[in-house]
């Protein structure tokens, strides 16, 4: 029952994650299904963890990148980007232009993003996370948020 309450209580968050990691809800989805089936394959070594949320994030990334990989990703199986909900126009706006920032930064910048700034993992986390050491966090996110800077809107940056 452990893992159903767990997976319960974090199923948003995660695709949260996941959504900001690939920038599409349905890619999302299979993101979230596929870390939380590997989660319950290795349930018994998982929650030992000391920090099961880092353990996660990092099957999260590591399924992320893997994907990243694969040559079906590039695969769309639709003309287009379906619309999102309605949300207030200046936070749709923001967030719009947000995500379509992170869309053309590097892989590992981008999760680096938004395992630091939308997950709030620490640097030690998310480098555990990431698989990296945590001067390549550090790196990775410097030039992560000089891109986002050039990437948005002036007015958007002073929000």
């Amino acid at each position: 029952m452990e893992f159903v309450d767990y997976v319960s209580a974090r199923t948003r968050a995660v695709h949260r994650s996941a959504y900001l990691l690939c920038g599409d809800a349905h890619r999302a989805d299979d993101l979230v299904q596929a870390t939380f089936v590997s989660l319950f394959q290795h349930w018994r070594r998982a929650r030992r963890a000391d920090n099961l949320d880092a353990y996660v994030h990092r099957i999260l990334v590591r399924r992320y990148l893997d994907e990243k990989r694969l040559s079906w990703s590039r695969v769309r199986l639709m003309w287009a980007t379906p619309e999102p909900r309605a949300a207030e126009p200046e936070v749709a706006d923001d967030r719009h232009l947000i995500v379509a920032a992170l869309r053309q930064l590097p892989k590992g910048q981008r999760t680096v993003l938004v395992l630091r700034y939308f997950d709030d993992l620490s640097v030690e986390e998310t480098a555990e996370a990431m698989g990296c050491t945590t001067g390549t966090v550090k790196s990775q996110t410097a030039r992560a948020l000089a891109a986002i800077r050039r990437l948005l809107p002036e007015e958007t940056r002073k929000r």
